[in-house]
């Protein structure tokens, strides 16, 4: 867990808890946390505890209770982030935690009903209101959406949804994923559009944590330019870069359950991400990969808070790899753990 830092610092990581569930509340479950807001503090505290065992305080930038509104946590921690973005920067905000957490709540919500919509379509409009603002600058939106699905990566907007995609290194521009699809986007309507494209290949499947659970890390990238005319009488570009993810779930083998007909990863397509889930075998190792690689996130992310001048190891999984350049150097990122009660 991060200590609690101030909001110029590159690295936030806020904690956000769901309320608990008609079926948990049915089956007798409580909260087993409390959340100070005012001190952005979380206390855990075991209900199988031994005599004595005291429990355990977290502290982090921002806290989010049950109560809170989606509203809230977007003008107060992601807004800035998005700021920046628009000012040529590099963002990501990640949504971690295990399978049920309300990770994909965070980030997408309910579209329909703006009370209740998530950091994603927040953000969508937040860049495009920016951009019907401004004066005397000429702004092109690109989008991009992949998932990561067992450290092979598929572009979710591609006509071929199954073929693997490659990354590779430029040594001016950095790590890129090699034929990656990018639309133009004018508008709300269109990114959105662009995104529910993506959503129906995306990798989703059943597990005994959650009846429709997240099995890829899937990272929808929005590019920003922005041309603007200097004092010099030159045109200047800026180019920033924001990724929305939405990481698989973080679950126990044991509790991933096996993998049956109806629980294999599969896509809408019928091709691509998950169609190679036939066998009793491919939940653990599925569970397996998807730890494996929020491990190395988890290294990553520690290393930055930390401070250390030591060596980085973004190149233990594809995801750490691919979001380099938006977790270190010039750009801000935002770590989003959402907490269960019970």
């Amino acid at each position: 867990m991060a200590n609690k830092t101030k909001g110029s610092e590159a690295l936030k990581v806020v904690a956000r808890c769901r309320p608990l569930s008609r079926k948990e509340e049915a089956a007798g479950h409580e909260q087993i946390l409390t959340m100070d807001v005012k001190l952005g503090q979380v206390t855990l505290r075991n209900p199988r505890a031994a005599l004595g065992e005291l429990p355990k305080t977290f502290t982090f930038d921002a806290v989010y209770d049950a109560s809170s509104k989606q509203a809230d946590l977007y003008d107060e921690t992601v807004r800035p982030l998005v700021d920046s973005v628009l000012q040529g920067f590099n963002g990501t905000v990640f949504a971690y935690g295990q399978t049920g957490t309300g990770k994909t709540y965070t980030m997408q919500g309910t579209w329909v009903e703006p009370e209740l919509r998530g950091v994603i379509p927040n953000a969508f409009e937040h860049i495009f209101t920016h951009i019907s603002r401004s004066q005397n600058q000429q702004y092109l939106v690109r989008a991009s959406y992949l998932e990561i699905y067992q450290e092979e990566i598929r572009d979710l907007l591609s006509k071929e949804p199954g073929k693997r995609l490659e990354l590779k290194e430029n040594p001016e521009t950095g790590v890129y994923i090699k034929d990656l699809s990018s639309f133009v986007t004018k508008n709300v309507k269109e990114i959105e559009h662009v995104m529910n494209l993506g959503n129906q290949t995306r990798a989703v499947g059943s597990t005994h944590m959650n009846e429709v659970s997240s099995r890829s890390h899937a990272i929808f990238v929005i590019t920003v330019e922005c041309s603007e005319r200097g004092s010099d009488g030159q045109d200047h570009i800026r180019v920033g870069k924001l990724n929305l993810v939405d990481l698989a779930g973080s679950e126990r083998q044991n509790k991933a359950g096996p993998n049956t007909a109806g629980g294999a990863a599969t896509q809408s397509t019928g091709s691509g991400s998950g169609g190679g889930g036939g066998g009793s075998g491919e939940r653990p190792k599925e569970a397996s990969k998807i730890n494996l690689s929020l491990s190395a996130l988890g290294n990553v992310i520690a290393a930055l808070a930390g401070n250390r001048s030591t060596h980085i190891p973004y190149r233990d999984s594809k995801l750490t790899r691919l979001l380099q350049d938006s977790l270190g150097g010039n750009a801000k990122t935002i770590m989003a753990p959402g907490e269960r009660g019970p």
